[in-house]
């Protein structure tokens, strides 16, 4: 079949929901959706959407067509993310995925990677997603936790990422510091909304500090962060974050029990290539730096 285009047309409409979302996806005007889609249903002679007031929903008929397109449209992702990365020269993309709190402390060493390399463009992609390095979504991920055994990856021990208890001055100013570890049960905290988190400084909080205490709960890092800083209560922000920020005071010494391990995670098909080499002897290097600087 000869009309690749319109099936992944249908098939973005069918991921958007409707026509101006897979219209804005793609690139193009409302109208050539349309067309697509009515073009496609006339070849096939089925209808492939039932059009509504809230959008377009697949007919079983179209169900099973955009199965089909979605594992095609993965490997051409695949293969795109492929290509871009099998060149021998240290240009073009550079895609970077990890933990929303860990993008201060890789934003400027990217940023120095970049200005030695200045052919490179870089992307972070920071957030809890996990991004399939199989279909080239990313070169290097940055995870934390358990270490990743998905299979075709290469996984590598980064380093252990640092966590501190914090409080922010206008906490502090208005309920003060805790005398001493047995007193934080008096105070108020920002934790994770979700209970099995399984992050050792999400289950240290859910043993040591009662439930009703944790009165700011939310699932992003970063709006964790804003809420210690505006002052709703006690929590956790990375250690770089709290070297860095002098709103934020540590209200009573990190435990290495808080810490997770960090891992460099790269497809195997990438792994060689010099531009992803290059990047991570480059990290590894600012790693060594920072354990120093903490030694």
């Amino acid at each position: 079949m000869d009309s690749w285009d319109e099936i992944k047309t249908a098939f973005h409409v069918a991921r958007a929901g409707t026509v101006s979302g897979a219209a804005e996806t793609l690139g193009v005007h409302h109208a050539t959706v349309i067309r697509h889609i009515d073009a496609l249903e006339g070849r096939l002679g089925v209808k492939l959407f039932q059009r509504h007031a809230r959008g377009y929903t697949p007919t079983e008929a179209g169900s099973d067509l955009l199965q089909v397109a979605e594992t095609t449209d993965d490997q051409f992702s695949q293969l795109e993310g492929r290509i871009k990365g099998l060149g021998q020269g240290v240009s073009g993309d550079l895609v970077v995925t990890t933990l929303g709190n860990l993008g201060g402390l890789l934003a400027p060493v990217l940023v120095e990677y970049q200005v030695e390399n200045p052919d490179v463009r870089v992307r972070l992609l920071t957030g809890d997603r996990l991004f399939r390095l199989e279909y080239g979504e990313a070169h290097v991920a940055i995870r934390a936790g358990a270490m990743p055994e998905e299979p075709d990856n290469v996984v590598q021990p980064f380093m252990a990422q640092r966590m501190a208890l914090v409080a922010s001055k206008s906490y502090i100013e208005r309920r003060g510091l805790p005398v001493s570890e047995e007193d934080l049960v008096n105070h108020d905290f920002v934790g994770h909304d979700n209970d099995e988190s399984r992050a050792p400084f999400n289950r240290w909080l859910r043993d040591f500090v009662p439930a009703e205490r944790i009165v700011f709960r939310a699932t992003d890092s970063r709006v964790m962060r804003e809420a210690i800083l505006a002052g709703a209560g006690i929590g956790f922000v990375s250690g770089y974050d709290a070297d860095v920020n002098g709103d934020f005071l540590e209200v009573i010494a990190s435990k290495d029990s808080w810490s997770a391990p960090l891992w460099l995670v790269t497809h195997v098909d990438l792994h060689r290539t010099a531009k992803v080499q290059s990047f991570l002897s480059f990290l590894k290097s600012r790693a060594e730096e920072w354990k120093a600087s903490e030694a």
